[in-house]
């Protein structure tokens, strides 16, 4: 895997924005592996595709890749939050690729990999509307919040100019789908408790410190009036799954 991206497409374009796509896209296209299969390249999607850019010719797995030039902070711009809330709640969205590159070099820096099914309205951003002397007035955008995704879903490729081993890559993306969950409901609140636990910030913690986020919680969850019960539950799921052990006594360990 290299991490120059290939400068010389950009004479081929007057927009920078398209510049940027052109050159982002062919790297992906020469350099990435599926991450789902370990096919060694994915394909682009030769006609602009409403919902993705690439897909793996062996395991028909579809991604959508998401660059900046500077550092990816805490969200990445989107497109229609309407069309993003209805992929995300019909589980027909395609996992995500997100790069960082320099474009005063020309060099990746950041690639990490989101599965799609740590995709909850949570992490997605409504944006004002377009003003009434837009092209476009009152379309509605979104931002991808990066910064809510629990980091079990944000799988780095390529971290810092680091290239991860593919083997370890895919390990982590097999531990991350262990928490597919297709309701929508239920997959908010299994993610926004594990970004509870992610907030924590240590390896150990206990059920106590996770009680404190149970008015958030109940911000995020209006509908439901028995918060920690359900705080519970999804310690119970995160455990069966392997991500979290309990210790014994309200104290559980972080695994993964």
């Amino acid at each position: 895997m290299l991490l120059e991206l290939n400068s010389n497409l950009a004479g081929k374009y007057t927009s920078g924005s398209q510049t940027a796509r052109v050159i982002t896209e062919n790297w992906v296209a020469e350099n990435i592996f599926c991450p789902r299969c370990g096919n060694l390249h994915v394909s682009h999607f030769e006609n602009n595709r409403p919902v993705a850019d690439f897909y793996c010719p062996e395991c028909g797995s579809q991604y959508e890749l998401k660059s900046k030039n500077g550092e990816l902070l805490n969200k990445i711009t989107d497109g229609a939050y309407s069309t993003m809330i209805d992929r995300i709640t019909n589980f027909d969205n395609p996992d995500f690729f997100f790069m960082s590159y320099s474009k005063s070099d020309w060099l990746v820096r950041n690639f990490f990999f989101v599965p799609k099914h740590f995709f909850t309205p949570s992490i997605i951003e409504k944006r004002k509307p377009l003003s009434p002397n837009a092209k476009r007035a009152g379309w509605v955008g979104c931002n991808i919040l990066l910064s809510a995704i629990p980091s079990t879903g944000r799988i780095p490729i390529i971290e810092n100019g680091r290239i991860f081993d593919k083997s370890e890559i895919m390990n982590k993306i097999a531990a991350a789908d262990c928490l597919i969950v297709k309701d929508i409901n239920a997959r908010g609140w299994l993610f926004d408790v594990l970004f509870c636990v992610d907030t924590i910030g240590k390896t150990d913690f206990t059920l106590a410190e996770m009680y404190k986020f149970e008015g958030k919680l109940a911000e995020k969850h209006p509908a439901n009036r028995n918060i920690k019960p359900k705080i519970r539950q999804q310690l119970q799921f995160l455990r069966d799954k392997g991500i979290i052990e309990f210790v014994g006594k309200g104290k559980y360990r972080k695994v993964i």
